[in-house]
């Protein structure tokens, strides 16, 4: 709060400024300026001018004060442009009296136009000697000091100008990603590709299965689609005798967000007539070794600590070859179901009676392969329970022609052998017209017109799609897309002031005192484990965002399922415990916060509003959802758990019933996160506190020896 009515205070002085300038005749935001060099040319043209040396070269630059120290008659002024930083060595006597005065009242943020000549100082520092100073942009705003953290990230997503005038490195990204794009466009049109444009609103929905965004053309009274796919357009050029084609450009999917997905992506489609999949790989290889040259990079790049290999030529693996190297045994179609639901159960991964082997050996290799992968792999021959919609391969029908480039654990490209057959179309866009019937939100529609186009005969083709979000993220070394998304998509800002702590919280307790009571009214050790497990998560959490009140949050999360026990009553869950609080002399505050986490339930009861609230209400469901899903795994520890699991049994409904998903997914929403995110950050918190929650790891037989 001081922070925010400093900033406030700050704003009010520099208005001042501004009217002060605007009184005295002076424009603060001219139409006019004058740029002939930047600080980077000048640093370069210069590199051999010796310490308090002068020139005669005059130059003028322009940018934004980022350091300002008057010592007298002398100022210094460190000002940045879109190269770099260029010092400013003011001196009184080169300046008219207007320039001088007009001096004394900038600010940090301001960007300003100076002209003068080149000099090095005695200390060595290239420097513009000004002989004119012309305000041009007065800042209102003052920049942050610091602009980083947890708390922060956020901040810096919605306010994306202030994280590129604050972090270059954040800048560097962006310049990178831009190379990154040009390369692309430069090498696949020296392949011989031919870029073309395909409408990003569309009256029929296809080209993949997704969730569409929808929205309505009043002049024709028709519902369109924003695209999620550029596929049968692309192919439609391919009928028409363009044999070799390609676009770049935004896709839309109605979908969640996380790491490595937002709704509006960058991809680009590539179809060849008369090409195969070996035709799709040879393209890829050479395409991320041109973009990583673009950039600077090696053959040999490092990703989040991890080296990656781009040089050719990349394996090549089945999907049952990748699964049999996890589960230690050569597996394939052909080995017994009963032996394949076997290393399933072994592995942790839940299997159902109707599936078949190529969707048990598909899902060993989701579970367990792909995130093994760290050099660029086409992992190939997906079985056909998992790629319906594929060709077949010619010489083992149970498998499909196609392939998916994993790199580093993630997927960078799908390739296809593409369908060019219009009755087998024709049928299948017949089956997901049905599954859409039946309420497949991402199943595709009916195309009448491609239909017709591949009835005109579409020669074989080789087709694929990157995700060119990821391959900035793998070659600028970005964990989140979000790092290399200028604008990412963001939840609506909440402008509210939230409420703020006046000191420390007591709860009246001690924790001694606290755990007593717990296990008083608590006989069944999961729940006092439960409760433990909580109070770990909340230190947690308060140690990041709320260290004055550690504490009060730990005893929230040991006691908030205290009457649960003896007291099962959904409605009437934490109104008990508030009366055992009260008779133990705890602060009533300590019972209004637990009781948030049950207002689902009983709407009499507060809402979760103070942070300390939020968390409570979002870890107490997850945690129990994440124990119970680690309870599965061979380990049963959650040291060795990730999200990509934890979103399969989320995704099950069958699974822990008892854990309700809506709640999680509030909140989520109370704490303004991606489910991705929550899961994220609750398993890691788990793993920062355990073994406390760890409660169902094996023992070590060392340490119990």
């Amino acid at each position: 709060m001081a922070e925010q009515t400093q900033a406030t205070d700050e704003r009010a002085v520099r208005r001042a400024r501004r009217q002060a300038l605007i009184d005295a005749g002076i424009n603060p935001y001219p139409i006019k300026s004058e740029v002939t060099a930047h600080a980077a040319e000048l640093e370069e043209r210069y590199a051999s001018l010796e310490a308090g040396q002068d020139t005669n070269d005059v130059y003028s630059l322009a940018g934004r004060i980022r350091a300002l120290r008057n010592q007298g008659k002398v100022a210094f002024v460190v000002l940045e442009d879109c190269t770099g930083q260029m010092q400013l060595f003011c001196r009184i006597n080169n300046l008219s009296e207007a320039d001088w005065a007009l001096l004394g009242q900038m600010d940090l943020g301001d960007i300003i136009g100076a002209t003068g000549t080149i000099m090095r100082t005695r200390r060595g520092q290239l420097s513009l000697a000004p002989t004119s100073l012309t305000l041009l942009s007065k800042s209102l705003r003052p920049l942050p000091e610091k602009f980083h953290g947890l708390t922060d990230k956020e901040v810096r997503y919605r306010q994306r100008y202030v994280d590129l005038i604050m972090n270059p490195e954040v800048k560097d990204t962006f310049v990178r990603r831009s190379r990154i794009i040009s390369a692309i466009r430069r090498f696949m049109e020296d392949e011989g590709y031919l870029e073309v444009e395909t409408p990003i609103l569309q009256e029929t929905l296809g080209g993949a299965n997704a969730r569409p965004f929808t929205t309505h053309f009043n002049v024709l009274d028709q519902e369109c689609y924003l695209r999620i796919a550029t596929e049968l357009h692309l192919k439609r050029c391919i009928v028409g005798g363009m044999e070799r084609v390609f676009e770049l450009g935004r896709q839309f999917r109605n979908e969640g967000m996380d790491l490595t997905h937002n709704p509006e992506f960058t991809s680009m489609e590539a179809y060849c007539a008369y090409s195969d999949l070996e035709g799709m790989k040879r393209l890829s290889e050479r395409l991320f070794q041109a973009c990583a040259a673009a950039v600077g990079k090696g053959e040999v790049i490092e990703y989040q600590g991890t080296q990656v290999d781009l040089r050719s030529p990349w394996r090549s693996a089945t999907v049952a070859q990748i699964a049999s190297e996890c589960v230690g045994e050569q597996i394939d179609l052909d080995t017994p179901v009963e032996r394949l639901r076997e290393l399933c159960a072994a592995n942790g991964i839940e299997w159902a009676e109707d599936w078949g082997a190529g969707k048990l050996v598909f899902e060993l290799y989701d579970a367990l392969g792909e995130k093994s992968i760290v050099n660029p792999t086409f992992v190939c021959d997906y079985p056909v329970e998992v790629s319906p919609l594929t060709k077949r391969k010619d010489d083992d029908p149970r498998l499909t022609d196609r392939f998916e480039l994993i790199i580093a654990g993630h997927e960078y490209a799908n390739a296809y052998s593409e369908l060019n057959d219009p009755v087998d179309q024709e049928e299948r866009f017949a089956v997901q017209v049905a599954a859409k019937a039946a309420g497949d939100d991402e199943a595709m529609e009916y195309d009448a017109d491609f239909v017709r186009a591949l009835e005109y005969g579409m020669p074989p083709a080789g087709g694929i799609g990157y995700g060119i979000d990821r391959m900035v993220m793998l070659l600028c070394d970005q964990a989140s897309i979000r790092d290399v998304l200028l604008f990412p998509h963001m939840r609506p800002e909440r402008r509210e002031a939230r409420p703020a702590d006046d000191g420390r919280l007591q709860t009246g307790l001690t924790r001694e005192q606290a755990h007593d009571l717990l296990v008083r009214y608590n006989e069944d050790p999961f729940h006092v484990a439960h409760g433990e497990t909580l109070e770990g998560l909340m230190r947690h959490y308060a140690s990041q965002l709320d260290p004055d009140n550690v504490e009060f949050w730990g005893q929230v999360g040991l006691l908030h399922d205290l009457d649960w026990e003896k007291w099962p009553d959904p409605v009437q869950h934490t109104v008990k415990a508030a009366e055992l609080l009260a008779e133990a002399g705890a602060n009533p505050a300590l019972a209004h916060s637990i009781q948030t986490h049950n207002c689902d339930q009983n709407p009499e009861l507060p809402k979760p509003e103070h942070i300390m609230e939020k968390w409570l209400y979002a870890v107490d469901e997850l945690s129990g959802l994440i124990q119970a899903s680690v309870k599965m795994r061979p380990s049963r520890s959650v040291m060795d758990f990730d999200v990509k699991s934890l979103k399969k049994k989320f995704k099950s409904k069958g699974f822990a019933a008892g854990c309700n998903r809506d709640i999680i997914r509030r909140g989520a929403e109370l704490l303004d996160m991606e489910l991705d995110e929550l899961f994220a950050s609750v398993i890691d918190a788990m793993k920062a506190i355990a073994p406390v929650g760890d409660i169902y790891a094996q023992p070590d037989e060392d340490a119990t020896a």
